[in-house]
């Protein structure tokens, strides 16, 4: 009886107005674990309940999470409403775990996550423009929780942050005479942070002066950070706005100049640049001083300060003076541009825009949920201006909303600039983009790997070889969506 209750509902939660969900014969709500009929966002609060919300473990980690549900839980003190943490993995599998009344009410992820929960109905569409967040929040941001049901148009989330790879560095490993080295447009900026080709020649600089340290270091088997090589010389992940999984575009225009460029730039890293090392120490490793820069995401902010206070402390600073130092010394800006050639040792190259594979993190609301309306509230709380700055504040993050953006200035600003003009390639919102890493990390691996073969064993001794690898991979993705399934 239970199971054919939760069918009913799924079968049309998605299929009546945006605001409903399906009434049961006998009226009134049921309880997680039983689908969540009779309910309508109509602003009519629940009272006295329990909002369990699942929320990033850094947001956790960092401190956010609980200044977050403290604020929301005062506010709504006079009415019951608690929200408290779902006590699960970040990553725990809502299809899972809802229907069996063990999943969260309100839940926080990537968009290409929690997307992938629409095709199974077990996240509600939202009344966004209800929100007070809607008018603050760009329709680039809204469509990577957009979703075609049966012919119509419904929001499954609502944004709070842009992710995108940026370029961490350190300030104070410069060459003392950069600005003659190392500014040739004279704009006060170094070049080897604006663009790879610079990069690639600094970081050639530093391991021929010291063979303990590196330039650019990066993990390249993470499909996440590699992509936007690709994207830049016109692959793409799926065709139709990343919305058709039968058009697959990695190889596509001359995305294999991307993969020549990542193949240069591990030839001047070590070979942890084949696995996940570089991902993992990347923080106490640009913190010490030993790499120079590499690429991570606007939330790991704190971290590498963190860890650049560590090695201050060690020096012999006091925690004011170090924290004070890692604040002036980490320098974070946009995706360098890319020579148009894919030749990173090419004399005066003509420059294009890097681009990078991104996401939009956001909350969604869980269709089991006893109390939709209580949650919907807290989704409007968390994605208020103020608690959108203070997320800013602890974890650094990239706001979604533009009036956030714009009083935050610098890198936030910068990087929803760059969304807004396409340069941030939203992972797709589709459920068949789980089937991309497992490929993408096959090949980013081969890649790197290759870096380091003899030169009568290299793979990809070439561009018409790098394609051949990227078609491979493309079809290796399609095979997993269609064939294999």
């Amino acid at each position: 009886m239970i199971k054919r209750i939760i069918s009913v509902f799924l079968a049309c939660a998605l299929t009546i107005p945006l605001l409903a969900a399906c009434n049961d014969d006998k009226g009134g709500a049921k309880g997680n674990g039983e689908g969540n009929s009779g309910v309508i966002f109509n602003g009519e609060l629940e009272k006295n309940v329990t909002l369990r919300v699942l929320e990033n473990d850094t947001a956790i980690q960092k401190g956010y999470f609980e200044e977050l549900i403290k604020a929301f839980n005062e506010k709504y003190k006079d009415q019951g409403i608690v929200a408290v943490d779902a006590n699960m993995d970040q990553y725990s599998d809502l299809a899972n775990d809802g229907p069996y009344g063990y999943g969260p009410d309100v839940l926080y992820q990537a968009n290409d996550v929690l997307m992938k929960y629409v095709d199974g109905k077990h996240i509600l569409p939202l009344p966004v423009e209800d929100l007070e967040s809607y008018d603050a929040i760009p329709e680039t941001a809204w469509n990577a929780y957009k979703a075609e049901v049966d012919g119509e148009s419904y929001t499954m989330g609502v944004p709070v942050n842009v992710q995108a790879p940026i370029l961490y560095y350190r300030k104070d490993t410069l060459p003392e005479n950069w600005e003659e080295q190392w500014d040739d447009d004279k704009n006060s900026v170094p070049d080897m942070i604006e663009n790879w080709s610079d990069m690639y020649a600094y970081s050639k600089s530093i391991r021929e002066s010291d063979p303990s340290k590196y330039g650019y270091m990066q993990s390249l088997y993470d499909v996440y950070f590699s992509a936007g090589f690709l994207f830049s010389y016109g692959g793409y992940a799926f065709g139709k706005n990343n919305t058709d999984p039968e058009d697959i575009g990695w190889a596509a225009g001359e995305a294999e100049k991307g993969a020549s460029v990542l193949l240069q730039l591990a030839s001047l890293m070590n070979e942890e640049s084949i696995d996940d090392s570089i991902t993992v120490n990347a923080y106490s490793k640009l913190g010490e001083g030993s790499y120079f820069a590499t690429l991570s995401t606007p939330d790991n902010y704190t971290t590498f300060i963190q860890e650049m206070v560590l090695a201050y402390e060690a020096q012999g600073m006091s925690k004011e003076e170090a924290k004070k130092a890692a604040e002036e010394n980490l320098g974070i800006v946009n995706m360098p541009d890319l020579p148009k050639s894919g030749v990173l040792s090419e004399e005066n190259p003509e420059l294009i825009p890097g681009k990078t594979m991104g996401g939009v993190n956001g909350y969604a609301i869980s269709a089991y949920t006893k109390a939709p309306n209580a949650a919907l509230a807290f989704v409007e709380f968390a994605t208020s201006y103020e608690m959108i700055m203070k997320r800013n504040e602890i974890l650094g993050i990239v706001p979604a909303r533009n009036d956030a953006a714009e009083e935050l200035g610098g890198l936030s600003e910068v990087l929803y600039s760059t969304l807004e003009e396409g340069n941030i390639v939203l992972m797709p919102s589709i459920k068949e983009v789980a089937q991309m890493w497992t490929p993408g990390q096959t090949f980013f691996t081969d890649l790197a790997k290759d870096a380091y073969r003899p030169d009568g064993e290299k793979k990809f001794k070439d561009l018409p070889s790098l394609k051949a690898g990227l078609e491979e991979m493309s079809q290796q993705i399609y095979d997993a969506i269609f064939t294999l399934k």
